[in-house]
């Protein structure tokens, strides 16, 4: 069975909203891109089109953030894509320019937001109000997931502190979904999927079941 025929599995389980009575507001540029990025996790970027460029510039002078979305239409460069409307807020942590034009980037993920308007600006860069979305309390991985750990540790080991940052919280469900998330060889559609779902152990459990049929975990 497909890794998307698995997500299937789980159409009924709660992917909406923030349940927050008054969800807090953000009006962010966004950066449309051809993967995910999850809370927590890292992402290095080669930014070159202008309007990027700006947007980080402005970013870094006042410590803002940007939004992170995988593309649903359209392409990361040029006309600005469409992108699902679930993403993660983006922080710089560190920025270099090793030639003129040319700004690498190292992000840090935050929070996960809903798109609820968006609009294109002059300068062609997409802008969006969006509303941040609640993670649920810590709570342990359950004991049918425990073989998901023993996996996810050796990943840890072998990707270093660099790319898969300290500290490590492998006693927190939700931590443990979205890095196992991030590193499973799976289309980006898929991981969008899993990082749209509100209950951190409906992933675990569709991870589980995935990475089981395959022999990686017990």
């Amino acid at each position: 069975m497909g890794w998307l025929k698995f997500l299937g599995k789980g159409a009924a389980l709660n992917a909406g909203p923030s349940t927050s009575a008054v969800p807090q507001r953000l009006d962010i540029p966004l950066f449309p891109l051809s993967t995910v990025l999850f809370p927590g996790g890292v992402m290095s970027l080669k930014v070159f089109e202008q309007r990027y460029l700006d947007m980080s510039a402005a970013c870094m002078k006042d410590d803002l953030p940007f939004g992170v979305c995988l593309i649903a239409r359209g392409n990361d460069v040029g006309e600005a894509a469409e992108p699902y409307p679930v993403g993660t807020l983006a922080y710089i942590v560190q920025g270099d320019m090793p030639q003129l034009g040319i700004l690498m980037l190292e992000v840090r993920g935050r929070r996960r937001f809903r798109i609820v308007s968006q609009a294109v600006d002059q300068s062609g860069l997409l802008r969006a109000q969006v509303e941040l979305l609640d993670e649920p309390e810590t709570q342990p991985v359950p004991h049918a997931q425990q073989g998901l750990l023993p996996l996810l540790r050796k990943i840890a080991g072998d990707l270093g502190a660099e790319k898969m940052p300290e500290p490590h919280a492998f006693d927190d469900a939700t931590w443990v979904g979205y890095r196992l998330t991030e590193v499973v060889p799976v289309q980006a559609l898929a991981k969008q999927k899993l990082l749209e779902l509100q209950d951190p152990l409906s992933r675990l459990e569709i991870l589980h079941t995935y990475l089981a049929q395959r022999k990686l975990v017990v």
